[in-house]
């Protein structure tokens, strides 16, 4: 790895430049986008921001050199870029995530989609979604927001996630979501029979399965990743659950590894539900599994 370097009072452009190399060295898979994000989080401007700022040549200050300098090395050590900058984008919301919450990927956007796109589709004029295992708030505040004539309720059993999720939910001003502190098997026993979307991004990856990326294995809280020893233990409980909570032609929403479409469907369609299918992501990676109740 390259040694450190003085950014101050470098150009920009130097800075990006030097920074993403030592990302480079570092394996991190992004180094120029996450050079430039940083860059940009000190200077308090967009990844854009910063591109325009080293097309005109300017400088980095001295006390924002010192700011970044740390973060840097954070960064080479594979701490998340978003606990670095306190936020994480998720379709049209900045969350606030950092230690003891999982931090929302992209591809769980298209999980969300599915969830909002069933919701819309609900016959009430106001229905009820359930997020169960909320984390961060990820889906339950996409929800809210883009289905505001939806009534949201989100649970989450982790004392150190569910900080960070009242914190989303105050920022954010969803007042057509419930918070509740709660283990998903117990969730909303008021709302049985009444929800019409059932969502859920669970732990599923099975125990003796390392994730690859140092982000995730050093950095992500391990409830919100493992799942048993095949990584459907939460799956089955959720399940159970979204029988009990959704009403007739209710739709469950499950986040899922790319290999576990087959054995959730089965889960699914054997305790009762219907028309269980598995939808890809973005880079065609099998993400999500949908099933209706009967």
């Amino acid at each position: 790895m390259p040694e450190p370097v003085s950014f101050a009072p470098s150009p920009v452009a130097d800075v990006v430049r030097a920074t993403a190399a030592r990302f480079a060295a570092a394996g991190i898979p992004d180094p120029q986008v996450d050079a430039e994000l940083l860059v940009a989080h000190v200077l308090s401007t967009s990844r854009g921001g910063v591109q325009a700022a080293a097309v005109r040549g300017d400088r980095l200050s001295a006390d924002a050199a010192a700011a970044l300098a740390p973060l840097v090395d954070r960064r080479c050590a594979r701490e998340p870029l978003q606990h670095l900058t306190g936020l994480a984008p998720f379709r049209s919301l900045e969350l606030a995530v950092g230690p003891g919450v999982f931090v929302p990927r992209p591809e769980t956007e298209m999980v969300a989609q599915l969830a909002i796109d069933a919701l819309r589709a609900a016959a009430s004029a106001s229905p009820i979604a359930v997020d169960l295992g909320t984390g961060s708030g990820a889906i339950a505040l996409a929800l809210a927001t883009e289905v505001p004539h939806a009534r949201v309720f989100a649970a989450e059993n982790s004392v150190d996630a569910f900080i960070w999720t009242k914190e989303n939910v105050a920022r954010i001003g969803a007042t057509n979501l419930t918070l509740a502190f709660i283990d998903l098997a117990d969730a909303f026993p008021e709302l049985d029979g009444t929800v019409s979307v059932v969502a859920s991004n669970p732990p599923y990856v099975p125990d003796d399965a390392i994730p690859r990326d140092p982000e995730v294995r050093l950095f992500d809280p391990p409830a919100a990743l493992y799942g048993g020893p095949d990584g459907l233990d939460a799956v089955r409980v959720l399940s159970r659950v979204g029988l009990r909570l959704a009403h007739p032609g209710g739709t469950i929403v499950i986040e899922h590894g790319e290999w576990q479409g087959a054995a959730i469907r089965e889960i699914l369609t054997a305790d009762g539900w219907r028309s269980a299918a598995t939808h890809p992501d973005l880079t065609t990676r099998d993400r999500a599994t949908t099933a209706v109740r009967p």
